[in-house]
């Protein structure tokens, strides 16, 4: 075991109920050739590190749920993955599979066992397939990235999670920064191949503890493996409310406290576990993407969050290419989908139409109307331009009391209109941008009362719209699944009729 770090054994301990680890392995067929080098390198990995091999699989139960495990043990030939190590983890995913249980991975390796060569090498292909396999099968992926995970470990099945977390400290990388000194003469820079930075670049989700990862894979796992079927939606909201100036419903929706989706997913959800950036290198502060349950219904959350917006940087293309994320893990496991809308909009700057704003906007409007899976959009506030558009088309779509949708913020009209900003409430009156407005025009299903307003209400309005996403969900969910995409794409082509 390396100091202050657990290793397998002790990491399984740390994260699965008491007791309850039951192992899959056999003895490894023996690559070495009797009496080779490699022969005795084996036989002194196995008796120093009291492993058979550099992985061990085995299922256990978390929180009362059956879980399938595969870990790597550093100190068996730094982890390395070899022929034995490659069946071993590609079995245990393959029965995970056809036992349709959750996978939870932990690797730590030096990557491909060098005393092995190409065959060894191309031994990732395998197992990457099988987990492919696992995640087309629609089960849920949870990796533990540790220290270290490098070369093809971390370039095949350390990087496929539907959900990542990695060890505080980590060295996690590509090629190990001993490798490319030796090759380059000159040392990797300080402070990249480490996980800490990986999740300041929206490469995993978090950085926990052993102790920690246990508690967000019971998180997740409720989320991911929570009933879709037989969900119960109860009464019908009431969704009347009192006629409400466009212009004063659009001051109500950019008040300072009015409660945003992180207040929603604080006072009205549970089981809520935040991923973090697109998983190949980009984040958004704009942009609030996590796991969640509403009532008992599960979903993906997309969130615009105006606040980070504001504070850090309006929303850019690395933002809609966060949520399109999103939607691919709704749709790689048949979860709902939630949008939540409250942008004053997009990032108007070099860096955003370099970035492909325009481009993202367009994707995520395709990927959304075309998903294969149960889709909800709520307005919650401001809904200005095409960061707006670009998360609407669901087949549900809630507003807000005071929530909001225009092609530009009112004044930007009044400019192109007149030159002047003079005249935004006359043009926010004019283009019917009121939720009241939008439920007319077939733009919105169900308005969301605000008594009298969320900012004076900010814990109980955030329950109602939770109570109403669970409602939503449910009767979503208990439709039929062969309808949704044609009745979608029916109510968005009548648009305007």
């Amino acid at each position: 075991m390396r100091p202050g770090r657990p290793d397998a054994r002790a990491l399984i301990a740390a994260v699965l109920d008491p007791g309850t680890w039951r192992s899959w392995d056999s003895p490894p067929a023996d690559p070495a050739e009797p009496g080779s080098d490699y022969a005795a390198e084996l036989a002194a990995a196995r008796a120093r590190s009291g492993y058979d091999e550099s992985v061990i699989t085995g299922e256990g139960l978390l929180d009362g749920r059956r879980v399938a495990v595969v870990a790597c043990e550093f100190s068996f030939l730094a982890g390395s993955i070899g022929l034995a190590a490659a069946e071993r983890l590609t079995a245990a995913v393959e029965r995970a599979t056809a036992e349709r249980l959750p996978l939870l991975a932990a690797p730590a390796s030096g990557g491909t066992r060098m005393q092995e060569g190409a065959l060894a090498f191309t031994q990732m292909v395998k197992i990457t397939a099988a987990v492919a396999a696992h995640r087309a099968a629609g089960l849920p992926y949870v990796v533990y990235l540790r220290h270290p995970t490098t070369g093809g470990v971390f370039a095949s099945w350390g990087s496929l999670g539907h959900v990542t977390a990695a060890e505080p400290g980590a060295l996690i990388g590509f090629l190990g920064p001993r490798v490319f000194e030796s090759l380059h003469g000159y040392p990797f820079p300080e402070g990249v191949q480490v996980a800490e930075n990986l999740f300041a670049h929206g490469l995993v989700d978090a950085v926990v503890s052993a102790e920690d990862a246990r508690q967000i894979a019971i998180r997740a796992l409720a989320v991911l493996c929570a009933p879709r079927e037989g969900l119960d939606p109860g009464p019908e909201p009431d969704g009347s409310v009192p006629a409400v100036g466009a212009w004063e419903a659009i001051t109500r929706s950019r008040r300072d406290d009015r409660p945003g989706v992180r207040e929603l997913l604080r006072s009205g959800a549970r089981d809520v576990t935040p991923l973090n950036g697109t998983g190949t290198g980009e984040n958004d502060p704009g942009l609030l993407l996590a796991l969640a349950r509403f009532g008992a219904a599960p979903a993906v959350v997309l969130g615009q969050d105006r606040y980070r917006q504001r504070s850090v940087a309006p929303l850019g293309p690395a933002g809609l290419r966060v949520a399109r994320r999103g939607m691919r893990l709704a749709s790689d496991l048949g979860l709902p989908l939630v949008t939540v809308i409250d942008t004053a909009g997009a990032a108007l700057s070099k860096a955003a139409e370099e970035g492909g704003l325009a481009a993202e906007i367009a994707r995520c409007l395709a990927d959304l109307v075309m998903l294969d899976a149960p889709t909800v959009c709520l307005l919650l506030g401001e809904g200005a331009g095409g960061a707006a558009l670009a998360l609407l088309p669901a087949d549900r779509v809630l507003a807000a009391q005071h929530a909001w949708l225009s092609p530009l913020p009112p004044e930007g009209a009044s400019a192109i209109l007149y030159r002047s900003v003079d005249f935004a409430p006359e043009i926010a009156a004019a283009q019917g941008v009121r939720s009241t407005d939008l439920r007319r025009d077939g733009i919105v299903d169900r308005i969301v009362p605000e008594s009298p307003d969320a900012a004076y209400e900010p814990e109980e309005f955030c329950r109602r719209v939770g109570a109403v996403l669970e409602y939503e969900i449910a009767r979503l969910l208990g439709g039929d699944p062969a309808d949704r995409l044609t009745a979608r794409l029916a109510r968005y082509r009548r648009l305007g009729l």
